[in-house]
């Protein structure tokens, strides 16, 4: 547009000094952007519209007590897929998860082939004996565990410092669901669409870059098939994608929460000695 007026007030200058110097003020002062705190108003609205559907997802996970819950325990079968198709292989498992950073999934029916991860430490355990979960493995688990809904609410949301956005609707597993982005202060970002209606969460996204290649990763997983287990709804269908390709699904046929745990489920020497008997 300015580049279209020039001519018109190169012309009115030279024709008459006082209209071309009132054209051009008159440009100078047309509407500009929003003023700051028209601006400041509209993200704390949106700030505030983003903690609003955090909140309620909260009580429709159970409120304060899914907010105190500390132990998780599910039995179901797992399936592997490869560039979308499956890879035939299921396998039972039954996994045990006390929050904030420790995981214990036992394979198989004989539960004969056990992960353990205990703070930023993983292993497997076989007949074989123990030995150390291999380090794209371990990568993995502590990314999926550092980016859950869990930890996005009852650690990152405790921060201060950090920042939420309302990033609109968007269909989700034939599901109408609002989608929140939470930024923590180190700029990392976990987006929790959940169901508009429901307001449970139907699906958890992070992106993170390769440490060899250095382009970026987006990991998902997809919750659905949602039943009440002691006060808490459970999604018993639950599926992983790496940049937008299925790569497992979990189906759960039991959940129980905040039961006693077996004696050291969380001990890789005690669980290898008990295998190898």
């Amino acid at each position: 547009m300015f580049q279209r007026l020039l001519p018109i007030i190169s012309g009115s200058l030279r024709r008459a000094p006082f209209i071309g110097i009132l054209l051009l003020a008159a440009l100078l002062l047309s509407p500009h952007p929003a003023p700051a705190q028209d601006t400041d108003a509209a993200v704390i609205a949106n700030q505030k519209k983003a903690r609003e559907l955090l909140d309620q997802m909260v009580q429709a996970l159970g409120g304060n007590a899914w907010i105190t819950m500390k132990l998780r325990y599910t039995e179901g079968r797992r399936t592997a897929f490869y560039h979308g198709n499956p890879t035939g292989g299921i396998v039972d498992s039954f996994e045990y998860h006390v929050f904030p950073d420790q995981d214990c999934i036992q394979f198989t029916k004989k539960k004969d082939v056990v992960t353990i991860i205990t703070g930023q430490q993983g292993w497997e355990i076989t007949y074989r004996g123990k030995r150390d979960l291999p380090k794209d493995q371990l990568e993995s688990a502590l990314r999926r565990r550092d980016h859950s809904v869990e930890v996005a609410i009852k650690v990152w949301l405790k921060d201060p410092r950090t920042i939420l956005f309302y990033d609109g609707q968007r269909t989700v597993q034939r599901h109408l669901a609002d989608k929140v982005r939470i930024v923590n202060f180190e700029n990392d970002s976990i987006t929790i669409e959940m169901d508009a209606e429901s307001h449970l969460p139907v699906r958890r996204t992070f992106q993170w870059r390769d440490p060899l290649y250095k382009d970026k990763n987006e990991t998902s997983e997809e919750y659905d098939d949602y039943h009440t287990i002691d006060g808490f709804p459970t999604p018993f269908t639950i599926t992983d994608y790496e940049n937008g390709e299925m790569i497992g699904q979990r189906f759960l046929f039991k959940s129980s929460y905040n039961t006693s745990l077996p004696p050291d489920i969380f001990n890789p020497d005690a669980t290898a000695a008990k295998i190898k008997k």
